[in-house]
């Protein structure tokens, strides 16, 4: 039974490693409490408060306040420092340029621009310094001090406005407070200076105008201002020490629901399919590299609204956006595999090449969406799915609606229909032929690979031709083929056919209606690159051509009566081409066997065509099976294969001259097999 800590006061407890799957946390004070490592599995914190507990806070206010001394000293003390030497007036000068700069390049670029301008000063320091503690303090070392003690300064003053801005949230203190605490830590910073330099008012002046441009860009920082993110990350890391920790944590399918969630550590936490629906102050966590580090991202799982967003390539991999608002939302190239889109509205969104492994679009609407190449696979959930109409490719200034499903204007997908439609792309056997399509060579290829493995029920779907000399093929086949090896033995096959004479080709599709038929389709595509088939009929201007549910093609998957001897035979010259042959020309090896047995085969006067047909494709499968004679696998095959030869042998006279070249080639071949 999962546990049950709904309400309780939970503040600094330690709950690190435990495993706490399923338990319920919500409208508890988890404030500094320790989950590092726990498993929180289905976890509900919603309405949870967590972050700082205020002892925490306190310590840290005091680490601020020396943050914000050091920063009023090095302004202060740098003019005063600077002002008794030799050459006051010119240093004073070049030390209020330096400050001028410094600050205008920070507001106007950020803190990374602006320090790297002034990188160099550091060696200045280090070389000043040694001039200085021997007694000889010059301009340059002068100038080199001051601007290091101006960033070193202006770092830690802003650090600290921003964490006094941070923490004040953690007291409930009013909207009111930064203008009242900018006010008076100017003039703190005033009064410091003079006590360091009364007889040098410019040094207050200065260190009181440092203060409201530190308070300045800290405010901007926490206003999530990219060029001050430095400050930012900086007071994060500051503020979530003591914090409420999710590190290392796993809080797949966790709830955070309208959770107060600031000063909180999800560094290496698993976030997937973690909802944070109207959590509150999700910007003042640290994410570590998790996906809450982009703020549009922590926007949208708050609120829900991702309209007309721009999301392409980020890494949104288990993302909970379960019905969300995404409609014109583009994603090209972004992760949501796993992610939960569960009746998430996606209408006209862009998906090209968006990966969708297992990712759940139960409910979802689809109407409008982009889909070109994007990468859905078998465990994608696609039921329930809303969708009217689909583009297959990005829409063109010249081009709206590209490649539009169903692609009459006035037709819609029906319930269910999108679902069946998008079937054929995740169960499909994509044959790319990309240089010199030889469309006899495709063909044979296709239906010598139709009938080796009817398991597979090869059916061609689609065919698009892409570019100049570049075609793509698809085929449906059963839900468990190995499709990698499928395409590996189609390929092998049509690699070796292209390079066979076109008088070659033609003898091994004499008579075969079939494979003639699917390479007029296939030259027509070649030829005609806009025009597409819907089965039978002729439809839309499109690129490619497309043949879906068509029965001229599904007859290429094996259907219907016995296939012309002419093709079979000339596929099994292809089979046992494959063979090696034999090393010793005194001792013939399977190669050698297997042809002299199709020769009496295809000689035989005593056999029906229907069983020279089955006898033929018996001795193919043992020209496969010769490809790996010992394997085990493939001796099964050629023991069922000798059997069945047999069988169809056993019934001619005993004299008929295929009987007795049987009796003499299979003992041999049984024994090249290792079946004794």
């Amino acid at each position: 039974m999962a546990l049950d800590f709904s309400g309780q006061n939970l503040r600094g407890r330690n709950f690190k490693g435990q495993n706490l799957a399923g338990a319920n946390f919500s409208y508890a004070d988890i404030r500094g409490a320790n989950f590092n490592g726990a498993n929180l599995t289905d976890a509900n914190f919603s309405n949870v408060k967590a972050g700082l507990q205020k002892r925490w806070a306190i310590g840290l206010i005091l680490i601020l306040h020396s943050l914000w001394g050091l920063s009023v000293y090095l302004l202060s003390f740098n003019i005063y420092l600077i002002s008794n030497t030799d050459e006051t007036h010119i240093t004073g000068w070049v030390v209020l340029v330096v400050l001028i700069a410094f600050y205008f390049i920070t507001i106007l670029k950020g803190f990374k621009d602006a320090s790297g301008a002034f990188a160099f000063v550091f060696i200045g320091a280090f070389a000043a310094a040694r001039t200085f503690f021997m007694g000889a303090f010059t301009i340059v070392g002068a100038f080199a001090i001051a601007v290091a003690f101006v960033v070193v300064g202006t770092i830690a003053g802003a650090v600290a406005a921003a964490g006094y801005v941070t923490l004040a949230g953690i007291f409930a203190i009013e909207a009111s407070f930064p203008a009242v605490f900018a006010i008076a830590l100017a003039i703190f910073g005033y009064l410091i200076a003079t006590a360091i330099a009364p007889s040098h008012k410019i040094a207050g002046a200065i260190a009181g105008v440092g203060t409201l441009l530190n308070i300045y860009i800290a405010w901007e920082a926490m206003k999530r201002k990219e060029k001050y993110s430095l400050i930012r990350n900086i007071v994060i890391a500051f503020t979530t020490t003591g914090g409420t920790s999710f590190r290392n944590a796993n809080l797949t399918n966790a709830d955070f629901s309208q959770a107060i969630l600031e000063s909180t550590d999800f560094r290496n936490a698993t976030l997937t399919l973690t909802c944070y629906h109207q959590a509150k102050m999700l910007d003042r966590v640290r994410p570590g590299k998790t996906y809450l580090q982009n703020s549009q991202v922590r926007q949208l799982l708050v609120t829900g609204q991702g309209q007309d967003k721009n999301f392409d390539r980020q890494n949104l991999r288990g993302i909970n956006l379960q019905s969300a608002n995404l409609a014109d939302a583009s994603f090209i190239g972004a992760d949501l595999s796993e992610a939960n889109l569960q009746d998430a509205d996606l209408s006209r969104a862009k998906l090209k090449q968006t990966q969708l492994d297992a990712t759940d679009l139960t409910g979802a609407i689809l109407t409008g969406a982009f889909i070109e190449d994007w990468g859905i696979t078998r465990e994608t959930k696609l039921h329930g799915v809303r969708c009217e109409y689909i583009f297959i490719r990005l829409p063109t200034t010249t081009n709206p609606d590209p490649l539009r499903k169903p692609d009459n204007q006035q037709e819609v997908f029906q319930d269910g229909d999108f679902a069946e439609f998008i079937q054929p792309i995740f169960d499909t056997l994509d044959l790319y032929h990309n240089q010199q399509v030889a469309p006899r060579a495709i063909a044979i290829a296709f239906n010598k690979l139709a009938e080796k493995h009817p398991e597979a029920g090869l059916e061609i779907v689609a065919m698009e031709k892409r570019g100049d000399d570049k075609l793509l093929i698809r085929a449906k086949t059963a839900a468990d083929v190995n499709k990698s090896q499928l395409s590996a033995e189609y390929f092998a096959d049509y690699n070796q056919l292209k390079a066979l004479s076109q008088s070659q080709q033609s003898l091994l599709i004499e008579k075969d209606d079939r494979i003639r038929s699917l390479e007029t389709m296939l030259t027509t595509a070649l030829n005609q690159p806009k025009y597409y088939i819907e089965g039978d009929n002729k439809v839309s201007d499109i690129s490619g051509i497309s043949i879906q549910g068509s029965s001229n093609v599904s007859g290429i998957a094996g259907g219907g009566s016995v296939a012309n001897l002419g093709t079979i035979s000339g596929n099994v010259n292809i089979a046992i081409n494959d063979l090696p042959s034999s090393p010793n020309s005194e001792q013939p090896g399977i190669k050698e066997l297997l042809t002299q047995l199709q020769a009496a085969i295809s000689q035989s006067s005593e056999l029906s065509d229907e069983d020279k047909a089955e006898a033929l494709e018996q001795v193919k499968t043992l020209a496969e099976a010769g490809q790996n004679p010992q394997e085990p696998v493939k001796q099964k095959v050629a023991k069922t294969a000798i059997t069945m030869l047999k069988g169809l042998f056993s019934g001619l006279p005993a004299v008929a001259t295929l009987v007795e070249a049987a009796n003499k080639l299979l003992p041999v071949i049984s024994k090249l097999f290792g079946l004794g």
